[in-house]
């Protein structure tokens, strides 16, 4: 294997096409798709400080290294990629990925980053920008920081562990996500997915866990959470109360407390939903915009 080291390049596609090079303390700038069509390439201590770096590419591993805020959709089409201890402050980065793995690695501006990529393997990933992980297949998460609106919208197959997800509107549209043992706080978490499992989560959201075919929460915690449950059919166990309930369609809910329980019969059969708690403080039969 080729080592490059303590060099500087530039212009269009500087090392296009190239095979079996290890790359060490080099800069890629003032060039755009310098490593396009690329294979078995091993990359450290580099910086990214233009555009489209890595198109096209197969089995690359990158380690402590940069991605400039205009190294933009800097991974693309690219199959076999792992990326670790690295910083990524460029957007639109990671899409339409196979086999991607990233670890210990910080995302510092994600807008529309990781898009309609397969396979992903994410462990100690912290990452700031909205639309992350939009229509992924095949996703492992594990120590995931993630601070950012519409994640995970249309992703299938995803699981999300030991993770902390500050976002609003998390996991719409989404299919067979499992959510365990995280901190999840957002707006109208999960609406229009479908088999959606959160294990031992403390979770809180406006009119969260609303439109969902199939919700299941095993052992988690509700934190001011209201109009929860909207038009879903819920498998619920809530070891905490639950400030709101509005309309669920059918399903169990069981929980310490719930604060109001708002079931509407003319929109739901309030027989096809079990509750089971030790307090219902108040019932009724219309929200209050509709009183």
């Amino acid at each position: 294997m080729e080592t490059l080291s303590l060099q500087t390049f530039t212009g269009e596609r500087a090392l296009f096409a190239s095979r079996s090079k290890k790359i060490s303390e080099c800069i890629f700038d003032g060039g755009e798709s310098p490593l396009k069509e690329s294979e078995d390439i091993e990359i450290e201590k580099t910086m990214f400080r233009w555009k489209y770096p890595l198109w096209y590419c197969k089995n690359v591993s990158v380690r402590d290294s940069v991605w400039f805020e205009m190294a933009r959709a800097g991974v693309w089409y690219s199959d076999g990629v792992t990326v670790s201890d690295s910083l990524v402050k460029a957007p639109k980065n990671f899409r339409r990925c196979k086999g991607l793995t990233l670890r210990d690695t910080v995302f510092t501006d994600a807008k529309e980053t990781l898009w309609s990529c397969e396979d992903v393997t994410l462990d100690s990933v912290s990452v700031k920008g909205d639309y992350f992980a939009m229509n992924c297949t095949g996703v492992k998460a594990k120590d995931l920081v993630l601070d950012g609106n519409y994640s995970f919208d249309g992703a299938k197959n995803v699981t999300v562990e030991d993770s902390r997800l500050v976002t609003k509107d998390a996991f719409w549209n989404s299919e067979n996500v499992t959510v365990r043992n995280s901190f999840i706080t957002g707006e109208y978490l999960g609406w229009n997915s479908r088999d959606l499992t959160l294990i031992g989560c403390t979770i809180e959201s406006l009119q969260g866990m609303c439109y969902i075919k199939n919700l299941k929460m095993i052992d988690c915690r509700l934190i001011n959470t209201t109009l929860a449950f909207e038009y879903s059919d819920v498998d619920a166990e809530i070891t905490t109360g639950v400030e709101s309930v509005l309309n669920p369609s059918c399903g169990t809910i069981k929980a310490g407390y719930i604060g109001e329980l708002i079931v509407e019969p003319d929109r739901v059969d309030p027989n096809k939903t079990r509750i089971i708690c030790s307090e219902i403080k108040t019932r009724s039969d219309r929200p209050e915009w509709l009183r």
